[in-house]
């Protein structure tokens, strides 16, 4: 998969995409990232790239003159990428979308600054717009940074296991159970005597009582999807354990 990023400050990138995971899948060549500074392409002699709105309103918008040239210039090297704008506006980032995305050979990704991007770029492009929550940051590119470590992650090989991430919590339906290291007792806390049993059955049981619990208690709308596409699937003792926490 091939990504640009096209933002007002290249130098936050460079870290987050060369480190752990993400880093690592690069220098395999799974990954391949272009960072490009939209300053540099600013027909403006101060490499000015925002003007006021028209109709007023507060703050600025970022010029389409400077994102159009941008665009144009790296569109010999990724003719059809999806265009992902990031904006509070746009569809939720949910595991749904990052799998989508994580199916494109080509993304190209356009952070936002002061108040936005002027409308004719996103309508030009067909720039779909995407939200990492209802919240608002002070520019686009930590959410960019969100949404590129979420879908990376999915294109196969990047993991190194093609079904790693199907049982990680969201993916797998239901949130992930509490999980224990060495030693058993730490400061009078103890492991769950289950879990050093060694009997692999009651343990997943146990694990998937906790799923349950947890998903009840903190995410109940997606323990009710779960169960609706899933009750048919299981076994008597998983279902006994699913009628416990069905009605909350």
């Amino acid at each position: 998969m091939k990504i640009d990023i096209l933002t007002l400050f290249p130098e936050m990138f460079p870290a987050v995409l060369s480190a752990g995971v993400i880093g690592r899948a690069a220098e395999r060549g799974l990954l391949q990232f272009c960072v490009t500074d939209i300053r540099d392409y600013t027909e403006d002699k101060h490499r000015k790239v925002d003007d006021y709105p028209f109709g007023g309103g507060a703050g600025q918008l970022l010029a389409a003159q400077p994102i159009f040239a941008t665009l144009q210039a790296i569109d010999g090297q990724d003719s059809g990428a999806r265009m992902v704008y990031m904006s509070p506006r746009g569809r939720l980032l949910d595991k749904d979308l990052a799998e989508e995305l994580a199916g494109e050979p080509s993304l190209v990704v356009l952070c936002g600054h002061y108040e936005g991007v002027d409308q004719r770029v996103i309508d030009a492009f067909g720039f779909e717009e995407v939200s990492v929550g209802d919240y608002i940051l002070t520019g686009g590119e930590l959410p960019a940074m969100v949404l590129i470590d979420a879908v990376c992650r999915l294109v196969p090989g990047v993991l190194g296991s093609e079904e790693s991430h199907a049982e990680e919590s969201i993916y797998s339906g239901l949130l992930e159970y509490p999980q224990y290291t060495r030693p058993a007792s730490f400061e009078g806390l103890d492991v769950p005597e289950v879990l050093l049993s060694g009997d692999h059955a009651k343990i997943a049981l146990w694990n998937f009582e906790q799923s349950l619990r947890l998903t009840a208690e903190r995410r109940p709308e997606m323990l009710h999807r779960w169960i609706e596409e899933n009750s048919e699937k299981l076994d008597k003792k998983r279902k006994a354990i699913v009628e416990v926490y069905k009605n909350g």
